[in-house]
Parts: structure tokens; sequence; C-alpha cells
């Protein structure tokens, strides 16, 4: 299935742009690309459904034909809606084909030829059978055994997924929290109810550094990206905010730049791979837009004049964006039932 239904708006020549559109039979919130070599172009996209009958389900696009397959028999049944979606994050086919979800529960899948099967339940709550839910996590790429999960409950749990374990947990904020980003070896950070930015190290677990805090009178933050491509700078997002703040970790409690041309709530955000310098953010105002977060001739007392290098204009409120970690020219966004891949 394709579609030319994004109408694109940009600076740069747009002949060479491509919009493919995959239609769910439900609507789509969560998503989350594959690396492996023998799965290129594989997505999971999970439905948004207020009961406990949502599904995710296993995309292949092909990008010469700029078409999409889906298995049936791969779609897997979630019992609420996945509030985040990772494969296995490394691109050797010898491991075993794992997809991890967050909702209820952190649960761990194996994906076969013709099934997918549920590896692994983990609950972090220690004292009941019944887990807080769990907000959003983040697989570590350099240490595939390791996922950090964040929740309402205060949380932030670091998993050993291959025992099937609790590493370590820590009270992590004053309220709920709602994001969490690893920024290499024994460090994360995480965004809560409370407001602010925290980075942690394993290696003090007692500690943590404050390096953002929201402005804005209680005022959550709710979407943190740490660059993996640069690990001196993460972005994050603010309830009901059309703003996107980056920050340099070198430099605690002032921002970078804000990222200010969306004219509504942005929803989320992802950082280019492997390169490092560019941004992506999609709102409410049906927008998609790209930022070079390190412009030439840049000044940091210039940074509300930063405008997007390229946008994209959408027929409904973006859900979500996850830049492909493969394909790098390839961008993938969620909104009603449509899953859509924009070349870039």
């Amino acid at each position: 299935m394709t579609s030319t239904e994004l109408s694109m708006q940009s600076p740069i020549d747009t002949k060479k742009e491509g919009v493919s559109t995959f239609l769910a039979q439900w609507p789509i919130y969560s998503l989350g690309w594959s690396v492996r070599h023998d799965k290129g172009s594989r997505l999971a996209v999970g439905s948004f459904l207020e009961d406990h009958s949502n599904k995710v389900e296993l995309v292949q696009f092909d990008p010469d034909a700029s078409d999409f397959t889906s298995d049936s028999r791969l779609a897997f049944d979630h019992p609420y809606a996945a509030t985040n979606i990772m494969f296995f994050p490394s691109e050797d086919p010898s491991y075993p084909d794992l997809i991890a979800t967050s909702g209820d529960y952190l649960r761990v899948w194996e994906i076969g030829d013709d099934r997918t099967e549920l590896k692994a339940l983990l609950n972090g709550n220690k004292s009941s059978e019944f887990s807080s839910s769990i907000t959003s996590f983040d697989w570590a790429s350099f240490d595939a055994r390791r996922i950090a999960t964040c929740s309402v409950d205060t949380t932030c749990t670091i998993w050993d997924v291959e025992r099937e374990l609790v590493d370590a947990q820590l009270v992590a904020h004053d309220k709920e929290v709602y994001d969490i980003s690893w920024g290499g070896f024994n460090v994360f950070a995480s965004v809560s109810g409370d407001g602010s930015v925290r980075v942690f190290d394993l290696r003090d677990k007692e500690r943590s550094t404050i390096i953002y805090e929201n402005p804005a009178a209680d005022s959550p933050l709710l979407r943190l990206e740490w660059n993996k491509a640069d690990p001196k700078s993460m972005a994050t997002v603010g309830i009901d905010s059309s703003k996107v703040v980056v920050l340099d970790i070198r430099f605690p409690t002032t921002p970078l730049m804000e990222l200010n041309r969306h004219k509504a709530s942005v929803n989320a955000i992802s950082w280019a791979p492997r390169v490092g310098r560019q941004l992506c953010s999609v709102g409410d105002d049906s927008r998609v837009f790209i930022w070079d977060v390190v412009p030439a001739g840049f000044r940091p007392e210039n940074a509300g004049e930063v405008e997007p290098e390229v946008w994209y204009g959408s027929v409904a409120e973006i859900n979500n964006v996850r830049w492909s970690p493969v394909e790098l020219d390839w961008i993938a966004i969620t909104f009603l039932n449509k899953l859509q891949l924009l070349k870039v």
C-alpha cells in the first residue's frame, strides 16, 4: 500500500522525497524499528484502544518498491496499549529475534517463523504481583542485557533481561516518571511530573544530577531522548508544550536552544542515528519538523531564531516518530490508523 497523502513542504528539492503509507486495522500509537541485517526495514506498530484488546503488528517495508507486507501470524495481543516498542538492539542475526513492549508490565517476546511468543513478563514491584504502569523504556545498545524502565510509581528500574532479574531500582523523582533514555554505559536520564531532567550513574545510585527544570510551574516533562550519536546533547518536551528544549549536559540548567515553530503540543522527538546533528519533532499541529541543531554560524543568543530544515504536513495530529537506525534516510510517523514513512 502506498500513498502520497502526506503533502510535503520543504525548502529543499522535494522531487527526491518519498512517502509510503501502511494502513492498520486500528489507531496506531507506538512504533519501533528493527536493526537486524537480515530483517532490514522491519517495523512494529502498536494499537491505541481503550480496552484490553490491543495489538502489536510487525510490518516489513520494501524501500525499492515502496510497499509493505505484514504476516498476521506474527501479530500478537497486548492487554493495554503499548507505551513503547523496541527490538533487540543488535544487528547480528545470530541472536534471538526479540522485541520488548511496555504497558502494565515489561514484556519480552520472541519472533518465530510463524508466531510471536511471550518469553518473559517482568514486574518490578517487589511487594505485589501487580505492576505499576510502565510509561516507557530504553533498551541499551551498548549492553543488550539491560533495559531501563520508568514508572508512574516514581521509580526507574534497570533489568537484566537475560536473567529476568532487577539489576537496580531507584526512586528517581518526586512524581511520576514519564520517559527514560540511556546516555552511555551505566548512565541514563529521566523526566517526570516534577518537571525535571535528572541524570543518574549506576555506580552511585544515591545521587542524581538535575540538569534542567521546566520554568513553567507545575509542568511535567513528558518526552526525553538522549542523542546516542553525540552523548553531550539531549532533547526534552513538556506537557502541552509546543517547544522542544535541546540541552548540552556540559552546561546544566540553561538550554542550548529552544525549537519553537510548532503551533500545538509536541508529541514525540527522535534524533538522527549515527550523525547526531538532526532532530525530528512531531505534534498536534500535524507537522513533522527536521531541525539542524548545530547549524553553521549558530550562536546561543540566536537560538530562538532557528528554523526547521524540512517540514511535512499531515492530515491529522501525529502521535509518534522514529528515525530508522538502518535506512538512515527514512523516518516513521504514526497518526490515525496510518504508519507513514518519509524519505528525507
